[in-house]
């Protein structure tokens, strides 16, 4: 029998993080959702006010206050629920973004795209739990190492996210294109020592979160079998009708072929894995452009969304890109997603899904 994912205090019914979607995919209404039906949800803070007023003058401040915004409106559907968000450590202002969470009363804390090394000083003396995603054991131990040297602790769950997962992802190219389940195991297992060490240190359990390619419950019941204390799932979600993204970004999944699948680089220089529609293509295209555009001044608003982004240097926004993916102009966006995403053929319930995944849930 499976039991809870317990993270300290918080105990979720049933093993499940909704991970982090952005932009716009996973908000208060997904990620209330999930928390609602005993597992855990997860909003996305990249650029989530992009649908207030004041977004395109004052993007950050904007964002800022739509975090308590959303993380108030999560709260509320999920009656008691656990609901966290997910902070890129990409991020411009990433400090001001994870206080802000913290202040509405984030219970959990996500990061990845980078090591959050900061993050412990962040939360300090609230009740927000923090959890470092990582892909390798190199980045766990030095995250792990690190905390314990500089803030006394281990973290309060740890999120090892695969080479199959979608969005930017924290893998080479070369890696995404020849790294085996067998050899990404081996890697879960190591992490998953690394894990016991720290909490061993502490005198505490350190959960253990695996994410990317967890599609259905015979996934999930594989990484359970492997350690894992818990699942991340992130694109089954996406085909919901709770989902926050248009009818048409959902709609882009469920006619996706599993050759519609493909890796993409992004114009921050990170690879991630996106659903091929024209803007892929078109984009592609221009690769052979790209000193030319990086000579040029950009014709897009700067929305002040990574820190290591120079708008002169890059062939697109990433913002407009994705904004205009979940509003549902999805051939001029890009629209990221896992390796599963063609497996997607109806929309469903959140309910339905949290049922599937709590058989046998003690």
């Amino acid at each position: 029998m499976r039991k809870a994912l317990v993270i300290g205090n918080l105990r979720a019914s049933i093993p499940v993080i909704q991970g982090g979607m952005g932009v716009g995919v996973s908000l208060s209404k997904l990620a209330g959702n999930v928390a609602k039906c005993g597992g855990i949800g997860i909003i996305s803070t990249a650029q989530i006010g992009y649908q207030e007023p004041g977004f395109e003058e004052n993007p950050i401040e904007t964002n800022l206050k739509a975090i308590g915004k959303h993380i108030q409106r999560a709260k509320e559907i999920a009656q008691g629920g656990i609901v966290g968000v997910n902070i890129m450590v990409a991020t411009k202002r990433y400090e001001d973004y994870v206080k802000a969470a913290v202040k509405a009363g984030a219970d959990l804390v996500i990061s990845g795209a980078g090591l959050p090394t900061m993050l412990p000083a962040l939360v300090e003396k609230s009740k927000t739990k923090i959890a470092p995603i990582v892909s390798s054991v190199k980045s766990a131990a030095v995250i792990c190492k690190l905390w314990d040297r500089k803030y006394k602790r281990c973290p309060d769950l740890v999120v090892i996210e695969g080479p199959k997962a979608g969005g930017h992802l924290g893998f080479s190219r070369e890696e995404l294109e020849h790294t085996t389940d067998e050899a990404y195991e081996r890697e879960i297992q190591g992490i998953m020592e690394i894990t016991r060490e720290y909490g061993e240190k502490y005198s505490c359990h350190v959960p253990v979160v695996v994410a990317g390619g967890i599609y259905d419950r015979k996934d999930m019941e594989h990484a359970l079998q492997l350690g894992a204390d818990g699942v991340q799932v992130a694109t089954r979600f996406v085909t919901t009708y709770e989902c926050d993204a248009s009818d048409a970004y959902k709609q882009a999944y469920i006619q996706a072929k599993k050759e519609d699948i493909v890796l993409v680089q992004s114009p921050v220089g990170m690879p991630g894995r996106a659903v091929r529609n024209d803007f892929i293509q078109q984009t592609e295209k221009r690769k052979e452009q790209t000193e030319v555009l990086a000579e040029s001044k950009p014709s897009w608003n700067c929305r002040q969304c990574l820190e290591k982004c120079n708008p002169a240097k890059i062939p697109y926004c990433i913002t407009d890109a994705l904004v205009n993916a979940v509003k549902g102009n999805v051939e001029r966006g890009l629209i990221f997603c896992g390796t599963n995403a063609y497996r997607a053929e109806k929309l469903e319930h959140v309910s339905e899904i949290m049922e599937e995944f709590s058989m046998n849930t003690v």
